[in-house]
C-alpha cells in the first residue's frame, strides 16, 4: 500500500513566539497498515519525537562529574519565614514557610539561588498571608515549627525531614543526604511498612505505585506504563505530597528508599501536608492551581475527524464521502439529531493538513443551530485564534504534538496560549485538549492518553489510568473511545459506557478500520447498527441526565482539587483493600456512583468490590452490604455495573440531547436514603466566566432516613442561595425514593399528597405519589408542584431495601494442589520441603536452603498448581509457629495464571506484618490453575530467608 506523503513545514511560531521547526508525525494516519506506517516513519526519522533531554532512566548511569553531596552543617539563618541553611561544600538550603502546611526546600549546589526555571509556572500561588513560625536549636538537628508540622534539619550530615506538630509522628524522613552530579539530583526517603504513593500525573496503568518506577518524562508512546501527561508530583498515605518544582524529566522509584530523580543540578520543591488525601490534593492545588471549571458543553460527547479531505495539503483519503468540505460536518451533526443520539461538540479539522474551509463562521452557525459548539485542532499553531474564536465563534482548541512538540514547558506554553486566545476573545471559558500535560495542568487542560487501540487491552489500562490522574488533581482526563486504531462494536460500546461517567470524553473518527465487522462504520455513535446504536445512546442519554450531579462534582474540584472521577481510596482511605490495586478496575463518579467497568469480552463480572455501607445495583435496584467482594454479576452488553451508595441524593434533569435544549424547569432528585445524608447543588450559567464574579447559586438538600428496616424518610429542600443569568425563580420538584414498600403517608411541609392509582395517572397530574414494587424493586416517586423556596417533603410508614451480605469467601480444597516449583528449599538440616507450605499441618514449614553454605538472595518464589481452574480471590499465610522467626515474609506479590510462564500483573502486593499471627490479603479476582507467590523481603530483616507454615486460598471453580 502506498503510503501517505511524509511533510514537514518550513516553520512557525512557538508559544513563546521563536522559530521552530515541525514535524507532522502525531496525528493520525489514515491507513490501517499501522506497523507498516510506523516503520516507514522510524525509517524516515519522524517516528515518535521525545522530550529535549532524555527522561532519567535513559540517561548514562555515569554523568560528568562525581557525585556529591551537601555536607555538614555550618550555617543556619532565619529571615521572616525563610530559613537558610549553609553547609562544608558550599551548597545551601531554603526552607520557605508558605503556610501552616506547605513549605518550599530548595537546595542548591553552588549556594546560589537564581537557577530558578519554573518560576511561578508551577506555583503561582504562593502567598498566604501571615503564618507563624519558630525555630530552635536541638543539637543534633534545627527545628523549624508551625502550627502543623515540625521541620527538622539534621546537621551531620544535611538531611531534612518533616513530623507532626507532636513532633514525634513522622510525615517522611531522608533516609541518606541529597546526592547531585552534573545534571542529576536525587533525593532518598525512608518508606514506610505500608505506605502507599499516588500521583505522577496521566499514568498509562496502575494507579498504586509502591513498589513501582514511574518515568517522569514525555515519550509519546501512549502504551500501558508509559506517562502520557507526567507530573513531577506524588503523595503518600503518610498524609503529604510533594511536587519537584521544574521542568527537566526525572524518575521516581517507589522502592526502600523511594529514591526521587530529576536531570539538573539542584533540588527544588514544594511540600503539602494534611490529615487525608483529599486534603493534601487541596493543598496542592492551592499552589499550583485548582482545576478549570469546564462549560457543559464539554461534558457533553465531542467528535473529532476531517472534514476537509477535498484540500491538496490533506495526508489522508481525499475521497472520503461526505468528508470533502468542512460544511460537510453539519450533515453528521444532523444524523445526530435524526438518531436522537446526544452530543454537544466536533472538531472538524482533525488531521494532518486537513484544514478547514473558509469561512468558518458559517460552519460554525450551522452547528450551533443543532446544538453543538465547535472545536479546532491546532496542528500549525494558534496564528487566526483571534478570528477563529472572536469572529467565527469556535470555543476549543486541541492541542497536539504538532503543536506542542517535546513536551514540558514549551508544551505548557502552548495550552496557556491557547487557554489566552479562548478568554481574550470571547466571554467563554477555557476549553482545551492537550495530550502532554505536567504539574498546573489542570488549571488549563484536558489531558488525554494519547494515540491507543480498541482492543480489550487498553481499555483494561485506561481505567486506572484515567482514574489515578485524579490522585494528581486532574479532574478532566480522558481517553480517544474505542481508541484511534482497530476497534469494534463491542469494544467501543463497552468504552463509551464506563466514559460516560467520566467528565469530558470524545471520539476519533476516521482513523480505525473500516467497517471490519457488521454495523461497524466509523467512531460517531450514531453510525453503528444495533444493538449498539441502543445501548450508546442510552449511556448518553443517562450522562446527560446526571449532568447536574457531574457539573457539581466538577465545581467540587474546582473548589477542592479532589476530582470527579475518583479513585476507591479517596472516598476509603481507610480500607486496606481501597488503597491498593486491588481496586484499580473500578472507581467512584463523584461520591456516590460506583462504576465497575467490563473490560473483556465476557458478560459475567467478577472481582467488584463494595465497601463498607450499602450498595444498591442501579438497574436492579438488589442492595448489597460491604465491605466485600461480589463476583458473578450479570452483565450482558447493555449493562455497565452501576453501584448506587446508601444515603446517595443524585440530582438529575429531563431528558435532553444536549445543554439548552429543554428548560430545566423540573429538578429530579434520585435519593436513596440510608441514615443522614445532604447534597449541595452548584448550578450556573454553564458557558461564561460570569461564575468567577460569583454569578452561581447553591442549593442544599438533606435527607434522613433509618439505617435499616422501617421508618420515615423526609427530604428537607433548602432555598436557592445566589444568581446567575438564567436561573429560574421557581421550578418543578421531582423525588425518586428508592424504598421496599408503599408509603403509609406522604407529605410536603405538612400537607397531604394525593396518591394516584397508576403510573400514567402520576404522570399526567402535576402533583401527587406513586409507589411501584416492580421498578428496581421499589421505588417511590413524588411531585410537589412548583416550589420556589424551601420546603420538606416526608413519606411516613415506609421500609428500607433490605441489604443482603456478600457472599464470604469459600477455601479452595488443597488435596489436589502439588508443587511446580520453589527457587529454593531446606532439606539437609530440617526437612524445610516446599511442598509443607501447603500440606495442612502447621507444625511442618518451608524454609529456603541455609545450611550448604551461602544461603540463596532475596527474592524467593514458590509456585503451585491448584489442580483445577479457580477464580481466586483471597490468599491466607501462616508465619512459622515453631518459635522461630527468620524467614517470616516481608514485601510479596501474589500471581495467578493459566500457565507458569506468562503470569502477568501481580493480583497483590504489600508487606506483612513482623508477627506470627496469620495473615490475610485479599486478591483482584483472577481466573487460573496456578499460583505464584514472591517474598520480595524478610519481616525482619534477619536475612536472605523465607519460611511458610501454610498457604491458604479462597475462590470459586471457574469454568
Amino acid at each position: 500500500m502506498r503510503l501517505p506523503s511524509i511533510r514537514r513545514s518550513q516553520g512557525r511560531q512557538g508559544p513563546s513566539g521563536s522559530r521552530v521547526r515541525t514535524v507532522r508525525h502525531r496525528r493520525r494516519r489514515r491507513t490501517p497498515a499501522t506497523a507498516l506506517l510506523a516503520a516507514a516513519l522510524t525509517v524516515a526519522g519522524l517516528a515518535g519525537a521525545g522530550p529535549v533531554a532524555l527522561p532519567a532512566s535513559a540517561t548514562p548511569a555515569t554523568p560528568a562529574g562525581a557525585t556529591a553531596t551537601a555536607g555538614d552543617v555550618t550555617g543556619f539563618t532565619r529571615s521572616g519565614n525563610t530559613f537558610t541553611v549553609t553547609a562544608s561544600s558550599g551548597a545551601k538550603a531554603r526552607v520557605v514557610v508558605a503556610r501552616a502546611d506547605i513549605f518550599r526546600l530548595w537546595l542548591s549546589p553552588d549556594g546560589s539561588f537564581t537557577d530558578d526555571p519554573a518560576g511561578s509556572d508551577l506555583a503561582p500561588t504562593t502567598d498566604f498571608g501571615p503564618v507563624t513560625t519558630s525555630y530552635s536549636d536541638a543539637g543534633a538537628h534545627y527545628r523549624i515549627t508551625t502550627g502543623s508540622l515540625s521541620i527538622r534539619v539534621d546537621k551531620k550530615p544535611l538531611r531534612f525531614s518533616v513530623f507532626r506538630a507532636d513532633n514525634t509522628t513522622p510525615v517522611w524522613q531522608e533516609s541518606r543526604p541529597t546526592t547531585w552530579t552534573g545534571g542529576r539530583t536525587t533525593q532518598y526517603l525512608a518508606r514506610g511498612a505500608d505506605e502507599q504513593f499516588y500521583g505522577t500525573g496521566l499514568r498509562l496503568g496502575e494507579w498504586a505505585l509502591r513498589g513501582k518506577t514511574v518515568p517522569i518524562a514525555v515519550d509519546n508512546k501512549w502504551r500501558e506504563n508509559d506517562n502520557a501527561s507526567p507530573a513531577p508530583f506524588y503523595m503518600s498515605t503518610n498524609g503529604y505530597g510533594v511536587m519537584r518544582n521544574t521542568w527537566a524529566p526525572g524518575s521516581y522509584g517507589f522502592d526502600s528508599p523511594t529514591t526521587l530523580t530529576h536531570d539538573e543540578k539542584r533540588f527544588d520543591a514544594w511540600y503539602f501536608t494534611g490529615d487525608s488525601l483529599k486534603s493534601v490534593l487541596d493543598a496542592y492545588t492551592d499552589v499550583s492551581g485548582k482545576p478549570f471549571m469546564a462549560p457543559m458543553w464539554g461534558f457533553e460527547l465531542g467528535n473529532a475527524d476531517c472534514f476537509n479531505a477535498s484540500n491538496p495539503d490533506y495526508q489522508g483519503d481525499h475521497n472520503r464521502l461526505r468528508h470533502q468540505n468542512t460544511p460537510d460536518v453539519v450533515g453528521y451533526a444532523a444524523d445526530a439529531r435524526a438518531a436522537d443520539m446526544p452530543s454537544g461538540w466536533f472538531l472538524p479539522n482533525d488531521g494532518y493538513g486537513c484544514g478547514y474551509t473558509a469561512p468558518l463562521k458559517s460552519t460554525v452557525d450551522a452547528l450551533k443551530a443543532k446544538g453543538f459548539q465547535t472545536g479546532l485542532w491546532t496542528s500549525t499553531g494558534l496564528g487566526s485564534i483571534a478570528d477563529e474564536v472572536g469572529t467565527a465563534g469556535s470555543r476549543g482548541v486541541k492541542t497536539d504534538v504538532a503543536w506542542i512538540g517535546s513536551g514540558y514547558k514549551y508544551a505548557f506554553d502552548g495550552v496557556r496560549q491557547a487557554v489566552d486566545g479562548i478568554e481574550k476573545n470571547s466571554d467563554a471559558r477555557r476549553f482545551v485538549w492537550t495530550v502532554d500535560g505536567w504539574a498546573g495542568t489542570q488549571r488549563n487542560a484536558v489531558v488525554w492518553t494519547g494515540d491507543t487501540y480498541g482492543t480489550w487491552d487498553d481499555m483494561r489500562w485506561h481505567v486506572p489510568a484515567i482514574t489515578g490522574a485524579g490522585l494528581s488533581g486532574l479532574n478532566y482526563a480522558a481517553g480517544d473511545i474505542d481508541g484511534i486504531f482497530g476497534g469494534s462494536p463491542q469494544t467501543y460500546t463497552r468504552d463509551l459506557q464506563w466514559k460516560a461517567f467520566t467528565p469530558a470524553f470524545m471520539t476519533m473518527s476516521g482513523w480505525g478500520a473500516t467497517n471490519p465487522s457488521a454495523g461497524y462504520h466509523d467512531k460517531q455513535p450514531w453510525r453503528f447498527a444495533e444493538p449498539y446504536l441502543s445501548i450508546n445512546r442510552k449511556y448518553l442519554q443517562l450522562k446527560m441526565r446526571l449532568m447536574p450531579y457531574l457539573y457539581t462534582m466538577s465545581r467540587i474540584a474546582h473548589e477542592s482539587g479532589v476530582p470527579s472521577t475518583r479513585a476507591m481510596v479517596l472516598e476509603y482511605p481507610d480500607d486496606p483493600v481501597a488503597r491498593g490495586n486491588l481496586t484499580s478496575g473500578q472507581f467512584m463518579a463523584g461520591d456516590s456512583l460506583l462504576v465497575a467497568p467490563v473490560v473483556s469480552d465476557t458478560s459475567v463480572r467478577d472481582g467488584i468490590y463494595l465497601p463498607a455501607g450499602t450498595w444498591t445495583d442501579y438497574w436492579t435496584g438488589r442492595t448489597y452490604a460491604g465491605p466485600g467482594w461480589l463476583n458473578g454479576y450479570r452483565a450482558p452488553l447493555d449493562t455497565l455495573p452501576l453501584f448506587v451508595k446508601g444515603g446517595a441524593v443524585v440530582p438529575m434533569w429531563p431528558q435532553m440531547n444536549h445543554t439548552g435544549e429543554k428548560p430545566v424547569d423540573t429538578l429530579t432528585y434520585d435519593i436513596h436514603p440510608r441514615g443522614t445524608s445532604s447534597f449541595t447543588l452548584y448550578e450556573d450559567d454553564g458557558r461564561t466566566r460570569a461564575y468567577r464574579s460569583g454569578a452561581y447559586a447553591r442549593q442544599r438538600v438533606d435527607v434522613t432516613a433509618p439505617t435499616a428496616g422501617s421508618g420515615a424518610v423526609t427530604v428537607a429542600v433548602g432555598a436557592p442561595t445566589g444568581s446567575y443569568t438564567g436561573k429560574p425563580a421557581s421550578r418543578g420538584y421531582e423525588f425518586t425514593l428508592h424504598v421496599a414498600t408503599a408509603p403509609a403517608t406522604v407529605t410536603t411541609d405538612g400537607a397531604p399528597v394525593p396518591g394516584l392509582a397508576s403510573k400514567a395517572a402520576y404522570d399526567a397530574a402535576a402533583s401527587g405519589w406513586y409507589f411501584d414494587p416492580a421498578d428496581r424493586s421499589g421505588v417511590l416517586r413524588i411531585k410537589t408542584g412548583t416550589k420556589a423556596g424551601a420546603f420538606t417533603v416526608s413519606a411516613g410508614g415506609t421500609s428500607l431495601p433490605a441489604a443482603e451480605t456478600l457472599p464470604a469467601a469459600t477455601p479452595i480444597d488443597r488435596s489436589a494442589w502439588s508443587l511446580v516449583h520453589a527457587d529454593s528449599q531446606e532439606t539437609t538440616a530440617e526437612n524445610g520441603a516446599a511442598a509443607h507450605a501447603f500440606d495442612g499441618n502447621p507444625t511442618t514449614i518451608w524454609h529456603t536452603a541455609w545450611s550448604s553454605g551461602t544461603p540463596a538472595a532475596l527474592p524467593h518464589e514458590i509456585r503451585i498448581d491448584l489442580g483445577a481452574r479457580y477464580t481466586v480471590d483471597g490468599l491466607g499465610h501462616l508465619p512459622r509457629q515453631d518459635g522461630g522467626v527468620n524467614g517470616r515474609i516481608g514485601g510479596y506479590e501474589v500471581y495467578v495464571s493459566d500457565g507458569t510462564t506468562d503470569w502477568g500483573p501481580p493480583v497483590a502486593t504489600g508487606t506483612f506484618a513482623d508477627t506470627p499471627a496469620a495473615k490475610t490479603t485479599a486478591l483482584t479476582p483472577k481466573n487460573g490453575r496456578y499460583l505464584r507467590l514472591r517474598a520480595l523481603t524478610e519481616a525482619g530483616g534477619r536475612g536472605p530467608w523465607t519460611s511458610v507454615a501454610e498457604i491458604t486460598l479462597t475462590g470459586r471453580p471457574a469454568p
